[in-house]
Order: structure tokens, then C-alpha cells, then sequence
């Protein structure tokens, strides 16, 4: 296999990785609205700790949308921080699962995470990903 021929199944996680930045930066915009509006009883974060929150979100959602861009092109620096992310909202789904009582937050985590870590550990994922670091004229086992 060569290593400038992405497999789908990387293709789809990232593609999945993208929609969960893109998901990640709606959160932000929400944050950002929350900040600015006068809502009574909302939370018991002033506008200074929901600008924080926001900034915060923004940091981790702009990595994960590198990531998931980065495996869309066949980069194999992005699998290990999409991998970790993934990992992250699997404790999270889990937490929204068990603790919080929110099933179906826990679902929408979880389902996606899933997904990803499916498609970058079978075959041909980790077939990729094994090539990604070999030289360009190493000896390749078919």
C-alpha cells in the first residue's frame, strides 16, 4: 500500500472528526451568545468565566478541526490527536451516561467517538498508519 493513498475508512473519521470541531465551534457561538445576553437563571458562570469557557472551547475545537482536516489529507500527524479526542468524549459520553443521568447526551458522544476509533483501528487504518513513517524506498510487506 502506498502511503499517499488514504483509505476511505480514514477519510470517513475524518470527516466525522471535522463535524465534531464544527460541532465543538457551534458550542463556542453559544457560549459567546450566553456572554452577551442578560438571561437570569441560566448558569453560575458571569460573562467573564463564559468568555473564558468560550476561549477555551475555541482552542480545543480549532485542534480537533486541524486534526480531522489533517486525516481528510492523508497526514498521519493528525491520528494521534483525533484519537485522543475521541478517547476524551468517550469518558465524557460515559460520564453523561452514568453520573448525569443524560442517556441521550451520552449517545450523541459516544456514537461518533465509536465510529472514529473503529475506522483508524481496523485494517486498513492501521495499515496506514503503519506505512506512515517508513521511508520512501523502505521494503513493504504486502
Amino acid at each position: 500500500m502506498s502511503t499517499e493513498a488514504v483509505p476511505r475508512t480514514v477519510r470517513i473519521a475524518g470527516v466525522l472528526t471535522t463535524l465534531q470541531a464544527v460541532a465543538g465551534l457551534v458550542f463556542v457561538v453559544a457560549l459567546l451568545f450566553r456572554g452577551t445576553a442578560t438571561l437570569d437563571g441560566v448558569g453560575e458562570f458571569g460573562p467573564t468565566q463564559t468568555y473564558g469557557e468560550a476561549g477555551y472551547f475555541t482552542l480545543l475545537s480549532a485542534g480537533v478541526l486541524a486534526a480531522g482536516i489533517g486525516m481528510l489529507r492523508g497526514k498521519h500527524w493528525a491520528r494521534t490527536p483525533a484519537l485522543l479526542m475521541q478517547l476524551m468524549l468517550l469518558g465524557t459520553a460515559w460520564y453523561a451516561f452514568g453520573p448525569s443521568g443524560q442517556p441521550l447526551i451520552g449517545t450523541v458522544l459516544a456514537v461518533p467517538a465509536i465510529a472514529v476509533l473503529y475506522f483508524m483501528f481496523n485494517r486498513e487504518g492501521r495499515r496506514w498508519s503503519y506505512y506512515g513513517n517508513a521511508a520512501p524506498d523502505a521494503d513493504r510487506e504486502s
